[in-house]
């Protein structure tokens, strides 16, 4: 079931959470591609550090993060990968969440093809840019409707996840949100 409008319109980290296990699609052409979300981040706006809206910062870069929930956030880092966050609560509050890793349901042979340095199958979307270069995001799908790539709801019992805090100074700014099962003690 694709998830509704009113789902990312709740707390970012909330969001961030129930997104664990969520199935990501894709359409290329005639081929369906499909990842299981096992790995997100939330970044909670003008507060946040981390966050590309931190201390208010507005620019044509991030402009999409500042749309109302429900929204598409792909933008270009390091020169070469391109990362999609999906867009949180109102407008102008800026938080979305990172899709950081998912796991290949769908389509591998392609995915394998668009990441041809992945070794093996769970190399393949081990981080935000091979997601998107898994899936083919890009700009294009910059600022557009979350279902233009369909996010649909777990099948599966809900994860138990785990919060950790990164921060400087040790105030809390950052929450990486991931299955209990990948923290280390």
């Amino acid at each position: 079931m694709k998830l509704p409008r009113s789902f990312y319109q709740q707390d970012t980290v909330t969001v961030a959470r129930s997104l664990l296990g969520c199935v990501l699609w894709r359409r290329l052409g005639r081929e369906l591609l499909a990842a299981r979300l096992v790995e997100v981040e939330a970044y909670l706006g003008a507060n946040d550090s981390a966050s590309h809206a931190r201390r208010g910062l507005r620019s044509a870069r991030n402009e999409s993060m500042y749309l109302e929930g429900g929204h598409a956030y792909v933008y270009f880092t390091y020169g070469m990968h391109w990362c999609m966050n999906v867009v949180t609560q109102e407008a102008d509050i800026a938080e979305a969440v990172l899709l950081r890793a998912a796991e290949p349901v769908r389509g591998i042979e392609t995915m394998r093809e668009r990441r041809p340095k992945a070794k093996r199958d769970r190399d393949l979307m081990n981080g935000p840019g091979k997601v998107c270069a898994a899936m083919a995001i890009n700009k294009m799908l910059d600022g557009r409707c979350v279902n233009t790539i369909v996010l649909t709801s777990p099948k599966r019992s809900a994860m138990r996840v785990a919060t950790r805090y990164e921060s400087a100074e040790n105030t809390p700014v950052q929450k990486k949100i991931v299955p209990a099962t990948a923290i280390e003690s």
